[in-house]
């Protein structure tokens, strides 16, 4: 988060009352309402695909078809996938009961958890504030879209749009920076979902402690990403350099933070990222219409301080131009960095890309499974052991072989992290889910009122509710009947 320029007046007290009243009505619950607003959304994004691109343009120098992609596409993609499935979702779920409650009949029963803040950022400012949102929509909660200020052109858009196309009633939405937060942490909610960094989601969570305010903290971690020779090396590289710089320019909690490769095949994918990089952005990224930009000038510096580390800066083998002005810095590689330099220990969130060589796949595994558990881990190999192997004995939010972050887009995929980079997920189903209680229900009949359940308590008594309980029904019968003790 940064400091407020020009902080507009905010009422939070108001504005949760306001949403809670909504919500009490009722007016939210209804199917009809939750499919309108989800239509809505769908119906926002088709009429405004210009605007939305001007905006992230604006703000990121982000690529139109990288914002169709990762954004536009998948905000629609959500959209459709919640009003396709909402109904069954909603419908009650039949579960099993015991001897023990017999006669009687058990479900669980989705109801909204309620008011909900959703605390947006800014490196997919439209897609993390929409998708999430897409999630309290279909649960049938009321909802506060805190926007972030670091995106402006793309939050001044959200703050114009969203009242015009969804009901102002159930879902507002709130521009600023630190302040604004502040007191929005200060009231009551009933689910605070916030995507961000680890320090902030920290905050986050404090401040939701106070009210036994559930959260969804949606964070980052560096990412590994482990190679092996068993992978055809062009098409591999290909996947992989799109993954770290065609996506923001590697500003992405889940792009590759750092490669995990063996030393004998290092020099030969290195060649290739080099060759791949050419290809795709020229021998002058600079004036490559496909990069995004860093989103401003602290992250600029932070970067650059990152590269200019000693240590580091004599380990760049590709890339490490700079611009600040124009807020560019070339895609660029870093061969065997130190491993307690800065650029091992942050998250990078960058064009950089630190490759590590290590002895084999279990070197690979230990290294990752020695630091905080990542948002996701990238494997590519043709290995079904190293796979399993992975899969096994690492922790992470998610992984995925042989290509990168399309993990993200596959709505049957929860997506979340586990640790230091995340408590909880959404996506689909598991977005209703997040902003959903499931309330249990057993519905009882009045028959088979057995007389030992209630004193006083005699030893048959004892004995006849033992077998009963462990369903030894014929001791039951023989100790009911005074044939067995």
């Amino acid at each position: 988060m940064t400091t407020d320029q020009a902080a507009p007046a905010l009422d939070a007290a108001q504005i949760v009352s306001g949403l809670r009243a909504t919500l009490r009505m009722g007016r939210t619950k209804p199917a009809k309402w939750r499919l309108s607003q989800l239509h809505a959304l769908v119906k926002l994004v088709e009429e405004n695909e210009e605007d939305i691109y001007s905006a992230l343009d604006s703000d990121l120098h982000k690529p139109k078809h990288e914002s169709f992609m990762m954004e536009l596409s998948h905000v629609t993609t959500a959209c459709k996938y919640a009003i396709k499935n909402l109904q069954n979702w909603m419908a009650p779920k039949k579960k099993g009961v015991t001897h023990t409650t017999w006669p009687a009949s058990a479900a669980t029963v989705s109801e909204p958890l309620g008011v909900t803040l959703i605390i947006s950022t800014w490196n997919f400012p439209f897609l993390l504030a929409i998708d999430p949102l897409i999630g309290a929509i279909s649960a049938g909660c009321t909802a506060c879209l805190k926007t972030s200020e670091v995106s402006p052109a793309t939050s001044g858009l959200l703050a114009r749009l969203i009242p015009k196309y969804l009901d102002a009633e159930g879902i507002q939405v709130v521009e600023g920076g630190v302040s604004v937060v502040t007191e929005l942490l200060q009231q009551k909610w009933d689910k605070i979902f916030y995507t961000g960094n680890s320090k902030v989601g920290r905050i986050i969570m404090g401040a939701a402690a106070k009210h036994l305010t559930p959260v969804t903290l949606e964070l980052g971690g560096k990412c590994p990403l482990y190679i092996d020779d068993t992978v055809d090396l062009q098409v591999a590289s290909r996947r992989i350099m799109v993954g770290k710089y065609g996506n923001n320019l590697g500003q992405a909690c889940i792009s590759p933070d750092y490669i995990l490769v063996e030393e004998h095949l290092a020099p030969k994918l290195i060649k290739e990222f080099r060759t791949t990089l050419v290809e795709f952005y020229g021998e002058d990224p600079s004036t490559s219409k496909d990069l995004s930009r860093i989103v401003n000038k602290n992250h600029f510096q932070r970067l650059s301080s990152l590269l200019d580390h000693p240590g580091t800066a004599e380990k760049i083998v590709h890339g490490g131009e700079r611009d600040e002005k124009a807020l560019y810095i070339a895609p660029t590689l870093i061969d065997d960095p130190p491993l307690d330099s800065p650029i091992m220990a942050e998250e990078i969130f960058g064009p950089l890309l630190p490759i590590i060589t290590v002895k084999d796949v279990n070197a690979a595994v230990y290294f990752i499974s020695d630091r905080p558990k990542p948002l996701a881990i990238y494997v590519f190999t043709n290995n079904k052991d190293s796979v399993k192997k992975f899969t096994e004995e690492t922790s992470s939010g998610g992984l995925l072989t042989n290509d990168c972050l399309l993990q993200f887009l596959v709505p049957e995929l929860p997506f979340g992290g586990v640790g230091e980079s995340g408590t909880g997920s959404y996506h689909g189903k598991a977005s209703f889910d997040t902003f959903s209680h499931h309330k249990a229900i057993l519905n009882r009949g009045m028959g088979m009122d057995i007389s030992t359940r209630y004193p006083p308590f005699t030893s048959k008594k004892q004995s006849m509710m033992r077998a009963f309980l462990e369903a030894r029904f014929m001791d039951f019968v023989l100790i009911l009947l005074g044939l067995k003790r």
